[in-house]
């Protein structure tokens, strides 16, 4: 048992290095605009939007002044055979945000559930239209879709897979989209790499279009390091994946909500998925809150039997939660009110120049950037992978005054939307500093 009321031990953190972080504690105690403030009265500034979620920066009095209210009036409402109006207020203003027919909203709290949702949405789809031998599920190499059993199945990020025995069966994996060699120290889609969804053919060949439910992609893959799709890659996979009959389901926890300057980054692209898994910034971080975007065809397959029964046996206790709402829908106000959805866009090329300037900084073996999105990769030392990442979390934090996201030797920059030119320079001058010392 804890024997003081600060005691460490009782908390195992999530994705965390408990042992060393307990040795020496990264404590954050508060947090507006674009900073953190830590215990001892310092103030970092925020690289990477919290875990890639509050694009509207932190503290906005008017998404924390819903929430009270929401609070105050209607804290929790049952979410099976009963609704609370605002979360179909919510469902409608997504709906008309999203490109095409996406018009129907499955709500749940974290980005794990949204894939998890998602991934069930299309096997019981094929299974109502009549193709249930449809069950296997396609993802990518270095692929990230959160940490249920399905999302690592069909994740391609070795650490996240390799404790969790066989995972799901009937899964298999597009070839990453990375290539150092003919991709290095990109700015925006790189020119070379559009092929690469040609290997959805060799795998159609392999297991037969029949037996493929879906296809599961980040349109930019985040986690691992920021890879933007090759130039044409996303519209080639929309193809083929539609001729095959395949549902092609984009993994939007990160890229939605202006990350690439839209929405969503599919309008970026010019592609319709089927479905649209998203989270993070729908409600600025503030409350949990995810969902997953489904075409109105997918919807009516959905949609039969007796009125009285149960259409589809999925969801969970917060679905719709009215905090989680309420917090949302003051999130979207502030994008549209504050146009920071153009903001982003704005910033994209002065964002790239910035951090591409860290080209001869020590360590650095590649940058890579798109939108508000920023990868650093740094040479790794042979006998200890992840300790030069892990040096820059030390160091940045104790010493730079930057928070910045760091898996494993990536640096992972990904600032508010609400970033001026200045923030971006100090935090490229922070993780200059930084690297100069570790």
């Amino acid at each position: 048992m804890p024997n003081t009321p600060n005691e460490l031990d009782a908390y195992w953190m999530p994705f965390t290095a408990n042992r060393a972080f307990k040795a020496r504690p990264r404590m954050i105690t508060g947090a507006s605009g674009m900073h953190l403030d830590t215990p001892d009265g310092r103030r970092l500034l925020d690289a990477t939007s919290g875990l890639y979620c509050v694009n509207a920066g932190h503290g906005r009095f008017e998404i924390v002044q819903a929430i009270q209210r929401q609070a105050a009036t209607l804290d929790y409402a049952p979410a099976f055979q009963y609704g609370h109006p605002a979360a179909f207020e919510l469902a409608q203003r997504l709906a008309l945000l999203a490109p095409g027919d996406l018009d129907h909203v499955l709500m749940a709290s974290s980005g794990s559930e949204a894939v998890e949702t998602a991934l069930k949405v299309a096997l019981a789809c094929h299974k109502a239209r009549g193709e249930g031998g449809r069950t296997r599920l396609i993802g990518r190499e270095r692929g990230y879709h959160g940490v249920g059993f399905g999302g690592i199945s069909v994740g391609g990020m070795v650490a996240n897979r390799r404790a969790f025995g066989t995972m799901l069966a009937g899964v298999d994996h597009l070839p990453t989209t990375y290539s150092r060699e003919h991709q290095a120290f990109s700015k925006g889609e790189p020119e070379w790499g559009a092929h690469l969804a040609d290997d959805l053919t060799r795998l159609i060949g392999l297991h037969d279009a029949s037996t493929i439910a879906a296809v599961i992609v980040e349109p930019v893959a985040g986690s691992t390091g920021c890879l933007a799709p090759p130039k044409g890659y996303l519209e080639r996979l929309r193809k083929l994946t539609q001729d095959a009959g395949i549902l092609l389901i984009f993994d939007e926890v990160i890229t939605a909500f202006g990350r690439l300057g839209h929405a969503f980054a599919a309008e970026r692209y010019g592609v319709v998925p089927d479905m649209i898994c998203f989270a993070k910034g729908v409600s600025n971080g503030a409350v949990p809150m995810s969902g997953v975007m489904v075409r109105t065809p997918i919807h009516e397959a959905l949609m039969t039997g007796p009125q009285h029964m149960v259409e589809l046996f999925h969801g969970h206790t917060y679905s719709g939660h009215p905090l989680s709402v309420a917090a949302s829908l003051a999130t979207l106000d502030v994008y549209r009110d504050d146009g920071l959805f153009e903001r982003a866009r704005s910033l994209e090329d002065p964002f790239a120049g910035i951090m591409m300037s860290l080209k001869d900084a020590p360590h650095v073996a590649d940058i890579r950037t798109i939108g508000l999105m920023c990868g650093i990769d740094l040479t790794p030392d042979p006998q200890k992978p992840g300790a030069k990442g892990y040096a820059m979390i030390e160091h940045t934090f104790h010493q730079s005054g930057l928070y910045v996201r760091v898996a494993g030797d990536t640096l992972v920059v990904a600032p508010s939307l609400i970033a001026t030119e200045t923030d971006l320079a100090q935090i490229r001058d922070r993780i200059a500093r930084s690297l100069a010392a570790i």
